[in-house]
């Protein structure tokens, strides 16, 4: 198990209570918990937001014996993503329960245990639940050519015809795209890159301080342009 499976494994038991908020408190208690695993680490905090995700998908659409062995792998340190994106000319199509095609941006390709897909049926986007051991993607990790971000191991996906059956989807079809959890769900990988905003205050800061260049007035005003726009962004999520 990678480094950034271990971690990632480890903040997930801080979710406790927060998987699916039912209350404001609680949503703003999961928005802090996020915000600080971005501001500590923005790769990290980008799988946990897909963890997140996965387990509040399958929390509210799965059945109840789903759910049973969802919370039974994430006790055993499975980690969850969702995997939407389809990829350019070759979209992921479910036939005769096997499954062509695949996925871009899929984040935590090689990391995650689990990946929630989508796939077009009649009737609307179909979510399946993949165990990505048993039903594991070839992945072209020449698709993501970055500076930053690299440890998020965001890749493209394929799956040749591979097997599925039919207690791996999960609710019916355009459960995804319901509202408002759909479009309620920006605010969680908001506060990740709200985080992630704040680190690079954080660095700044720490940069200066060592080059003795904190009491610069030019620097100083660099700065607190960066913080305002730190602060507005962590405003956004409060």
């Amino acid at each position: 198990m990678s480094d950034l499976r271990r971690a990632l494994a480890a903040r997930s038991t801080l979710l406790a209570g927060l998987a699916d908020p039912a209350d404001a408190d609680t949503l703003l208690r999961l928005l802090r918990l996020l915000y600080a695993v971005g501001r500590a680490d923005l790769p990290l905090g980008r799988l946990l937001e897909g963890h997140v995700d996965a387990s509040q998908i399958i929390h509210r659409y799965g059945d109840a014996a789903q759910r049973a062995r969802a919370a039974a792998a994430v006790a055993g340190g499975a980690a969850f993503g969702v995997w939407n994106a389809d990829l350019t000319g070759e979209p992921l199509r479910l036939d005769g329960g096997r499954l062509t095609g695949g996925k871009s941006f899929a984040s935590g390709a090689g990391l995650l245990s689990h990946a929630l897909v989508s796939v077009d049926v009649e009737g609307g986007r179909q979510l399946l639940l993949l165990d990505l051991e048993r039903t594991p993607p070839a992945i072209d990790r020449s698709f993501w050519r970055v500076a930053g971000m690299q440890r998020s191991e965001t890749h493209s996906v394929r799956w040749d015809a591979a097997k599925v059956a039919s207690d791996d989807l999960i609710g019916a079809p355009g459960d995804y795209i319901r509202e408002p959890w759909f479009s309620g769900g920006a605010l969680r990988f908001a506060a990740v890159q709200a985080g992630g905003i704040a680190a690079l205050l954080d660095h700044s800061a720490a940069h200066l301080a060592a080059a003795d260049r904190a009491g610069d007035p030019h620097q100083a005003g660099r700065l607190a342009a960066l913080y305002g726009l730190a602060e507005t962004a962590t405003g956004a999520i409060r």
